[in-house]
């Protein structure tokens, strides 16, 4: 078995709980292995699913939901939010020369590879990718010095105790237990969640699902008892969509599981050419305790 490199250290199999390691053979796809002799291929696109059995009960994100939110994100509509956890990861991690980082829930990896790189000396950094859809996962594969996996956030992760320095946790579930269980004494969650009032003037129009008014303290719920809440932001952008980015923006969120494309279209062509919306976000930043 080849030692942990800084990419693969951390890793845990998700069968018995060994230590996964990065293995390469020449001509073949890498492979994630443990000592017991359970393999994991790298599909083509570069990630790896580590879901066996019966894999998952719930639906992940598909082709076109990622791609719209490739799209609507790459376009620039939401980087003062990645700006801003940039800048509190960054200082979160002052004086930490090698950081681990964990996007749980990552999707496209978009505020992942901002994080990475707001980071002095990114290249020492390195980070696992985790999320149910492989979709997201086969564009998150492509960051560098990141490990993407197809995972379930409700199950145990696949990952050793105390092995990370941040987590990254965005309009994602809040597995507060394996949170604490991953991060190190003193690292951070960082938390981001929809403030009620998320693109309401266009909740009707884009066929949005509504936020609930407490989210906040079921955040802080969640996160169980070994995290302490140290820091709460509220970051707010106002937006004017063409209807190509309204559409981008109605389908790439959970909306994008029940609504008919062609009748999104329809009522955005009737509706005008642009749709007026403030998106408004929570950032809840907590300490591992304990």
């Amino acid at each position: 078995m080849q030692q942990p490199t800084p990419l693969d250290q951390g890793l845990r199999c998700p069968v018995c709980k060994l230590g996964l390691s990065l293995q390469h053979q020449p001509g073949r796809p890498a492979r994630l292995g443990c000592e017991a002799g359970h393999r994991f291929d790298a599909a083509k696109q570069g990630y790896f699913n580590l879901l066996t059995g019966k894999g998952t009960n719930f639906t992940e994100d598909g082709a076109s939901m990622v791609a719209a939110r490739a799209s609507f994100l790459d376009a620039g509509h939401y980087e003062s939010l990645a700006e801003a956890l940039g800048h509190r990861v960054r200082n979160a991690l002052r004086g930490n020369e090698r950081p681990r980082l964990l996007d749980a829930g990552a999707g496209t990896g978009y505020y992942l590879r901002q994080v990475l790189q707001a980071l002095p000396g990114t290249s020492a950094s390195s980070a696992v990718a985790l999320d149910i859809s492989r979709y997201a996962m086969r564009r998150a594969a492509k960051l560098p010095d990141t490990l993407a996996l197809v995972w379930d956030l409700w199950r145990e992760l696949p990952l050793e105790d105390e092995s990370f320095d941040v987590v990254l946790n965005i309009f994602s579930p809040h597995n507060g237990a394996e949170f604490a269980r991953v991060l190190r004494p003193g690292g951070t969650a960082m938390v981001v969640t929809p403030l009620p009032g998320h693109l309401a003037e266009g909740a009707a129009l884009l066929g949005l699902l509504g936020i609930a008014a407490d989210k906040a303290a079921g955040v802080v719920a969640s996160m169980g008892g070994r995290f302490e809440l140290r820091a709460t932001e509220e970051v707010k952008i106002p937006l004017v969509l063409d209807p190509e980015a309204a559409f981008e923006l109605a389908m790439m969120g959970p909306a994008g599981h029940h609504l008919n494309p062609e009748t999104l279209r329809s009522r955005l062509a009737d509706a005008g050419t642009a749709t007026l919306v403030t998106a408004a976000f929570r950032i809840q930043e907590f300490r591992r305790i304990g």
